[in-house]
């Protein structure tokens, strides 16, 4: 018998809010919010022993009621030597523990050592538009039915990106991240800037800075998401 999955609780459930038409089931809470926060837990293997579990994550409105949680699968011998590079897919549950969204993430080495060629190859061209898609996040709702998907870009600049595309492969938004100082250097909160397709500022994903003891110790992240 398949053992059934506990699902983890941090605080109270927001109330299920009633169906809209045209929006799968179970993502009628977000129509309900303009603020979401993702906490981690915190893994006591990790602080440890630095042993890589898969991630898993409360994801919570504005006001601290939980909405979803998410947890990651991924195989352990990728987890301990890819580290952050790894392939994983994300399950996120509603509080009926019915499940919702799945992310799939994968790494495109061909088109990095592809991109990597050409710089060698065309080096001004390359450096003019050093832009080349290099991790993508398919999005299932329900799972098996796909909605869309974010493609990583990275430039000579160090500064990623990504595009975020519709079911049909249509870019939808832009989502622009600080540039390498301000990731690798800053004790403060990153802020990825999102941004429809006329330009228009739409929201802004926050990855929180959580201290030095647990950042130094643990990959643990809290995220806020604003959408305007």
């Amino acid at each position: 018998m398949k053992k059934e999955r506990i699902l983890p609780i941090l605080g109270d459930w927001m109330p299920k809010p009633p169906s809209i038409s045209d929006v799968p089931e179970g993502l009628e809470y977000l129509g309900l919010v303009d603020q979401i926060l993702i906490k981690q837990k915190r893994e006591m293997m990790e602080i440890v022993f630095g042993w890589e579990r898969n991630n898993r994550y409360f994801i919570m409105n504005g006001v601290g009621q939980q909405i979803y949680y998410a947890y990651e699968t991924s195989d352990a011998c990728s987890r301990q030597c890819c580290k952050q590079q790894r392939a994983f897919i994300i399950h996120i549950v509603d509080n009926f523990n019915r499940l919702i969204l799945g992310s799939n993430a994968h790494q495109s080495r061909v088109q990095l050592l592809r991109w990597m060629l050409s710089v060698f190859n065309d080096p001004e061209n390359q450096l003019r538009r050093a832009r080349n898609k290099l991790r993508t996040y398919d999005v299932e709702a329900p799972p098996g039915n796909p909605i869309g998907h974010a493609s990583q870009r990275v430039s000579c600049a160090c500064v990623h990106s990504y595009e975020v595309y519709d079911q049909n492969q249509q870019t939808v938004a832009t989502i622009d991240s600080p540039d390498c100082c301000v990731m690798n250097y800053t004790c403060a909160d990153k802020t990825f800037d999102v941004y429809s397709m006329d330009d228009q500022h739409i929201g802004c994903v926050r990855k929180k800075w959580t201290g030095i003891l647990q950042e130094s110790f643990t990959d643990a992240d809290n995220f806020g998401i604003n959408c305007e």
